[in-house]
């Protein structure tokens, strides 16, 4: 019986199916259901599986690491000179201010405000302020926060007031996947989250580098993407003590259930690989004196959000505190997304509280305001620095793997095992070490389509093509099932024409639209906020890293079908032939990939979290071997690399270039 013949018929009277019409989801509907299932496995993980606060001191230094890994710092940087420049200063009513610059990494410049007060006697407990997005053009959003600095310049602190990347003097970009199409950025696990949170500690540094500064009385506050920012920085430095965050945190089911996400640029957000529940950041910072603001109707930090993660730190801090509301506590003003003036006097009352053990009632009384102009640090654009990086540091910041070259059998095992588990733990963590076959929803025998179910609400589609000439056997051509994995906008009726020379005559053929590809697959994509590409990051995936997983489910799927003698081969055109790749990495079914047209790099896709920080597609191929690898029209010259590891690895005479 023919192959293709044989195992459909398993497949239809294993699953009991008849040939009959079906109702096929909608895209939308689809990934939609999936992505709140997802979330709410998260939601279920709440401070990482610790019940008792021995249990959670035991986890946190992995999950610090874990932390700055999926910020882009880990390894951490180097602290490198900060370079230190004051470029003006201002004599005002009872403080004074200096413009300056630091370098946090060499090339990137954080421009800020230094609030003192006019006259200092000793040491000063010290606040960073970090800024929401608020346009000031030229000026840089830090002189739209100016009144926080002067009220605590007036009441006896030292406040720095530093601007944001997107939105500073020298202005960067946050909108790498919200807007811009960098999707590179998850591939190489870059987040201007990252920048804010580092740019923060450099921050911190240089404050207690000042004489006039207590390093031991430190606090950080700011609100929106300041918000967020301070959940960062008090996450990442133990030195703060005492940190306010206003109005910068949601969790999952509001980010990604509610679409939240939607209405927020990157730096709001890490990517997700380990697979956090989303209060695990804040949770960091305990024991350390956190008053957790909100106003009660703001629409991109909803309250019900808000109530659930302070339920869950509020558990958490009972296991440090004395008595309720000593080192956590929340605060709810009406209104909706503003930094008002009954926020600002709950910050600032929390913050004398702890760093000055002053309980006593504040008030904010007007003050002058300053011209944004004044605030300059750079006063005129001949005055920036020819070396500044900030517009560039995408391409710098996050430390990416180097290759190395294995030459001999044994070093090819070790660098092999390496790799392998690098990508286990930083690019597919908590995937199991089979995925699951697809089950059939339904077969219609007249065209040969199946739906299948791959995942939780997930359903693709594959398709039987008929086979008419005979299978020769032979030690180069064994009989095997060839799955041809289709691209977004492939026909998934059509075989595609690049078939015809590269999988060889007479072999049976299943093509596969994973996710996200084929007509009733597809979902709406609309840039921005691009919610389906960036709510996957949230939740520790990619796209792309799902259609892997839709080629193993399938290949298990027809592997298992034939009683587990019939190999099989995956074969795709450009991205979709990096994706067959990856899958056979884990599914040891697969027992050849063709890739036609491949890509390079990671930097044009297929995009995986975090993928570039372990390895390129060329050592990827490389890992592959002993299976038989046929790479058709691979021009680059990376992909010699890929024939040398196999060389090294012993099977040179299973890769073809062709």
């Amino acid at each position: 019986m023919p192959v293709l013949r044989s195992l459909f018929l398993v497949l239809c009277c294993g699953a009991g199916l008849q040939a009959q019409q079906a109702e096929v989801p909608y895209g939308d509907a689809v990934i939609e259901s999936h992505l709140t299932i997802e979330a709410a496995k998260l939601s279920e993980h709440v401070l990482e599986g610790a019940d008792t606060r021995q249990e959670w001191e035991a986890g946190r230094p992995e999950l610090k690491r874990e932390f700055f890994d999926m910020l882009g710092l880990w390894p951490l940087p180097e602290r490198t000179p900060l370079n230190a420049k004051i470029t003006g200063t201002l004599a005002r009513d009872g403080y004074r201010v200096e413009n300056l610059h630091f370098q946090s990494k060499p090339g990137l410049y954080v421009t800020g405000n230094l609030y003192l007060p006019a006259r200092v006697d000793g040491k000063l407990p010290a606040v960073l302020y970090v800024c929401g997005h608020a346009g000031r053009g030229r000026d840089g959003n830090k002189t739209a926060f100016q009144h926080h600095g002067q009220w605590f310049a007036t009441h006896g602190y030292v406040c720095l007031v530093i601007d944001t990347l997107q939105l500073g003097e020298i202005a960067g970009i946050h909108h790498g996947t919200y807007r811009e199409n960098r999707w590179w950025w998850q591939s190489a696990g870059y987040t201007p989250a990252g920048v804010e949170c580092w740019n923060g500690v450099r921050a911190l540094d240089y404050l207690v580098s000042r004489p006039e500064v207590d390093p031991e009385k430190l606090a950080v506050t700011g609100i929106s993407g300041g918000g967020a920012a301070t959940f960062w920085i008090a996450a990442a430095d133990e030195r703060v003590k005492v940190c306010v965050p206003v109005s910068g945190m949601s969790d999952l089911e509001s980010y990604v259930v509610d679409k939240v996400c939607n209405g927020h640029c990157d730096c709001m957000f890490f990517y997700n690989i380990y697979r956090w529940e989303w209060t695990t950041i804040a949770a960091l910072i305990a024991p350390r004196a956190m008053l957790f603001e909100n106003s009660g109707y703001d629409s991109i930090f909803p309250m019900p959000a808000n109530e659930r993660i302070r339920d869950r730190l509020a558990y958490l801090y009972r296991w440090y505190e004395k008595s309720p509301g000593e080192l956590f506590d929340i605060g709810v003003t009406p209104g909706g997304h503003s930094d008002n003036v009954e926020l600002r006097l709950m910050a600032y009352r929390w913050i004398n509280k702890h760093l000055k053990n002053d309980n006593s009632e504040v008030a904010e009384p007007p003050l002058p305001k300053i011209d944004g102009k004044d605030l300059r640090v750079f006063p005129a654009d001949t005055d920036f620095p020819a070396d500044r990086l900030n517009a560039t540091i995408d391409e710098t910041f996050v430390t990416l793997a180097k290759p190395r070259t294995p030459k001999t059998r044994d070093e090819f095992a070790k660098w092999s095992e390496e790799l392998r588990a690098e990508l286990s733990q930083r690019v597919f963590h908590e995937w199991p070490d089979q995925v699951p076959p697809a089950t059939v929803r339904h077969h219609d025998d007249d065209s040969g389509s199946m739906m299948l179910q791959t995942e939780d609400e997930i359903v693709v589609i594959a398709r039987k093509t008929k086979s008419e000439t005979k299978v020769q056997r032979s030690p180069e051509h064994p009989e095997r099932i060839w799955l041809v994995i289709l691209n977004p906008n492939d026909a998934e009726e059509k075989v595609p024409a690049w078939v015809e020379t590269a999988i060889p005559h007479g072999q049976a053929m299943v093509l596969l639209s994973p996710r996200g590809c084929g007509a009733t697959s597809k979902w709406t994509e609309k840039n921005p906020p691009n919610y389906v590409a960036r709510a996957h990051a949230l939740l520790g995936r990619t796209i792309d890293g799902g259609r892997v997983w839709d080629i193993q489910a399938v290949a298990r799927m027809l592997h298992e079908a034939e009683g587990n003698e019939l190999t099989i081969g995956v074969a795709g055109q450009g991205v979709a032939g990096i994706l067959a790749a990856y899958a056979a990495l884990s599914e040891t079914s697969i027992a050849q990939v063709i890739a036609v047209d491949p890509p390079a790099s990671h930097r044009t896709g297929p995009i995986l979290l975090n993928i570039l920080k372990v390895l390129d597609i060329p050592d990827a191929l490389g890992l592959l071997a002993p299976r038989h690898l046929t790479l058709v029209n691979a021009k680059d010259a990376s992909f010699d690399r890929t024939a040398k590891l196999y060389e090294a690895a012993g099977y040179a005479d299973r890769v073809k270039l062709e």
